[in-house]
């Protein structure tokens, strides 16, 4: 279990970090209602209903949260080196799974998620006026630049090694 408590904790922390810039800049707008427990995490409530929202706030309240995740998946990523050399095991292994998660996370949801379940793309597509095939094409670039930070640099950095096609570069690294 407790290998584990790293991999739940940094999927809470990313969870609080992502729900409570929707609150604060929702709040910022006069539009957040609570917060709603699901099953699969977190939901910020706002108060105008999904069918009367328009206008660039959404665009704001729907994906600065996205946007914010990932620049801080690639501020831990520029610190890497420093990170894996932390003498607390805990602290070391907290900021492997951060990274990977901050820099996979959100894009793979704005990508591929919203296709499923809709989620922060509606608002943003609402606010910029532009068409979610934009966003996701967008964002799945974003998602496979990052899985390629993951797999080339992130994981041997951390000493993962490993011939799962998955978790290797897809793209000729020159070392």
């Amino acid at each position: 279990m407790k290998k584990y408590l790293t991999l739940i904790l940094s999927l809470v922390i990313i969870a609080i970090i992502h729900e409570g810039l929707h609150a604060v800049i929702a709040n910022a707008y006069g539009e957040y209602g609570g917060f709603r427990v699901r099953p699969y995490g977190l939901e910020v409530i706002y108060n105008t209903p999904v069918e009367e929202r328009a206008g660039i706030r959404w665009g704001f309240i729907s994906g600065a949260s996205n946007i914010a995740t990932v620049m801080l998946g690639y501020l831990l990523f520029a610190f890497r080196s420093r990170l894996v050399r932390h003498q607390n095991d805990f602290i070391r292994a907290l900021s492997y799974w951060l990274i990977i998660y901050l820099l996979l996370l959100d894009p793979l949801n704005l990508s591929i998620g919203s296709l499923l379940y809709g989620g922060d793309i509606n608002g943003i597509v609402v606010g910029l006026g532009i068409s979610q095939w934009v966003i996701r094409g967008i964002f799945f670039s974003v998602f496979f630049l990052n899985r390629e930070l993951v797999a080339g640099v992130v994981l041997p950095t951390f000493g993962v090694r490993t011939k799962h096609p998955l978790l290797r570069p897809w793209i000729a690294q020159n070392r």
